[in-house]
C-alpha cells in the first residue's frame, strides 16, 4: 500500500489528476455493473429525458437498460468520467501539450458515453425483441412440449414461435389427453396466460 502512496505521490499533478479520476470512476463502473447483475437500481429523480426512456414518461431506472439510455444519468456521468480519467492516463505519454491532452480526454469521454448509450440501446431492443403477446399465438400451430392432461384437468406446456422465437406456454385443453410432440392449434389466451389448444 505504501509503493502504491508513493508511486501516485511521484505523479505529476495533471498526471494524478487523471490517475484519480479514472480510479475512481472505474470503481463506481464496477459497483454499478455488480448491483445491476444483481438486480438492484436507483432512479435519478431529476434525469432530463433524451427520448430514450424506458417507459416513455421520462422516468427511468438508471442502473437497468431502459434508464441507461437516457442521457443525463449518474451512470452516463460515470461513463463519461471514465473515459476522461483512461483517456488522460492512455495519451499522457503521447501528446505533450496539455490544453489538447485535455480536448482528448473529453472526447473519449464523450466517445464512452455515446458507446455505453448504443450498446444500452441494442440490449433494450432485444429485450422488447424477446417479449411477446401469448395473443399473437392463437390461430398458429404449436407442438406439445410437456403432455396436456384431458378436459383441463391439470396444465401442460407447449412450443409456439412468436416474434421471431421459440416459447414454452402453458397450455390446457378441453379434449383428449395430448401426450408430447403432439400437434396442436392454439384456439384462445386464458387466465394467466394459458392457452386452450386442440389436436390439430
Amino acid at each position: 500500500m505504501e509503493n502504491i502512496i508513493a508511486w501516485f505521490d511521484g505523479l505529476e499533478p495533471a498526471l494524478r489528476i487523471y490517475w484519480g479520476i479514472a480510479i475512481f470512476a472505474s470503481l463506481v463502473f464496477v459497483i454499478q455493473t455488480i448491483l445491476t447483475f444483481i438486480g438492484i437500481g436507483d432512479t435519478d429523480g431529476g434525469d432530463v429525458d433524451a427520448g430514450y426512456g424506458a417507459d416513455g414518461d421520462g422516468n427511468g431506472d438508471t442502473m437497468d437498460t431502459g434508464g441507461a439510455i437516457q442521457l443525463f444519468t449518474i451512470r452516463n456521468f460515470i461513463n463519461f468520467f471514465l473515459g476522461v480519467g483512461w483517456g488522460g492516463v492512455c495519451f499522457w505519454n503521447t501528446i505533450s501539450n496539455p490544453l489538447l491532452l485535455a480536448l482528448v480526454a473529453l472526447i473519449t469521454g464523450v466517445l464512452f458515453v455515446g458507446i455505453f448509450i448504443f450498446m444500452f440501446s441494442k440490449l433494450r431492443h432485444l429485450e422488447h425483441t424477446a417479449s411477446y403477446d401469448p395473443q399473437d399465438a392463437v390461430g398458429q400451430i404449436a407442438d406439445v412440449y410437456l403432455r396436456i392432461p384431458a378436459a383441463r384437468e391439470g396444465v401442460g406446456k407447449v412450443q409456439t414461435p412468436i416474434a421471431g422465437s421459440v416459447q414454452e406456454i402453458a397450455a390446457v385443453t378441453d379434449g383428449e389427453q395430448l401426450p408430447s410432440g403432439t400437434k396442436v392449434r392454439i384456439l384462445e389466451v386464458i387466465g394467466n396466460n394459458t392457452l386452450l389448444v386442440e389436436k390439430a
